[in-house]
């Protein structure tokens, strides 16, 4: 999204969350202990998956792709927001706002479809456990995820290329942390009604058909594991509560967002991208750490050598 600027000053302010020093300081302690967790916790998913020979199985594959877009995630916004807790020049040019708002789209598009595919995953697991194997072949994967990343990028890359800048007026304040591309909308002086439809199209391709494809997958998955005896419903179950976990939590904050008129009030949206892009990706890691116990048998054999 090309943006340009007929204000006087050329660099756009983020009113953050607030002007206490106090509480900015006390928050840049807690985010940054957040995003060093978050750092720590997909780095360590990642390197686990890749030694750990065991592991390497499609579905670990594909949450090696969620733990690095996790990572890509908080790393867009976060350490703008720290920076900008302890400065007193809360500012951002139009450049680094336009590249914020690419990158923020394209790894959330990311995200939405590689959680529905993995799903797919799961569903042919659980549903058609005999041609697992032939179907969710390494070939497959690999396509696959190629598929997630090019779509989700030509679909927020396209779009931008094609639309006409925006003008940005005065007052060049955002009320956020980071640039949320609905609030850069609103200092348009242009008509962006062609922008809102863009958006709204481009949630619903990569927010409400990956959510519909999920719900789909989990009725198969359920209708099948209900058909089963009961000692083997219970560890059918177990290998999709994380992933359920983390789709309510993730397409939850994003449908919240995304999915309502620009004329609302926009100003309760810092506080559900601080779980977008912040509490989600720290809580994927122990999600899926933590009711996985391939993962975790991985993590423990791995501190043992170390030590």
């Amino acid at each position: 999204m090309a943006l340009t600027n007929q204000t006087i000053d050329s660099d756009l302010i983020l009113l953050g969350f607030t002007d206490s020093r106090k509480i900015n300081f006390l928050l840049f302690f807690i985010f940054l202990i957040i995003y060093v967790v978050t750092m720590y916790g997909n780095s360590l998913i990642i390197c686990i998956i890749l030694i750990s020979r065991h592991l390497h199985l499609p579905m670990y594959f594909f949450l090696t792709n969620l733990s690095f877009i996790d990572l890509c995630n908080i790393s867009c916004a976060v350490p703008k927001l720290l920076m900008d807790l302890i400065s007193t020049q809360r500012t951002i040019s139009l450049i680094a706002c336009s590249v914020q708002v690419f990158f923020l789209l394209w790894i959330g598009a990311n995200e939405c479809m590689l959680l529905a595919l993995m799903a797919y995953d799961r569903y042919v697991a659980i549903c058609h456990p005999l041609h697992y194997a032939m179907v969710i072949r390494w070939s497959v994967c690999y396509w696959l995820t190629a598929f997630v990343w090019t779509f989700s990028f030509l679909i927020v890359f396209l779009p931008s290329i094609a639309m006409p800048p925006i003008t940005l007026c005065y007052p060049n304040k955002i009320n956020h942390f980071m640039c949320e591309v609905q609030l850069v909308l609103r200092l348009s002086c242009d008509d962006t009604s062609l922008q809102e439809r863009v958006i709204f199209n481009m949630g619903f391709i990569v927010l409400l058909l990956p959510f519909i494809l999920i719900l789909v997958s989990y009725i198969c998955i359920i209708s099948s594991v209900l058909k089963i005896q009961s000692a083997g419903r219970s560890k059918a179950f177990s290998t999709c509560t994380s992933h359920i976990t983390v789709v309510t939590m993730f397409f939850g904050a994003q449908m919240m967002t995304y999915f309502r008129p620009l004329t609302e009030s926009l100003n309760q949206d810092k506080y559900f991208f601080i779980f977008c892009v912040m509490i989600s990706p720290t809580l994927n890691p122990l999600i899926y750490s933590l009711n996985n116990r391939e993962v975790k048998k991985s993590i423990l054999k791995l501190s043992l050598q170390l030590q």
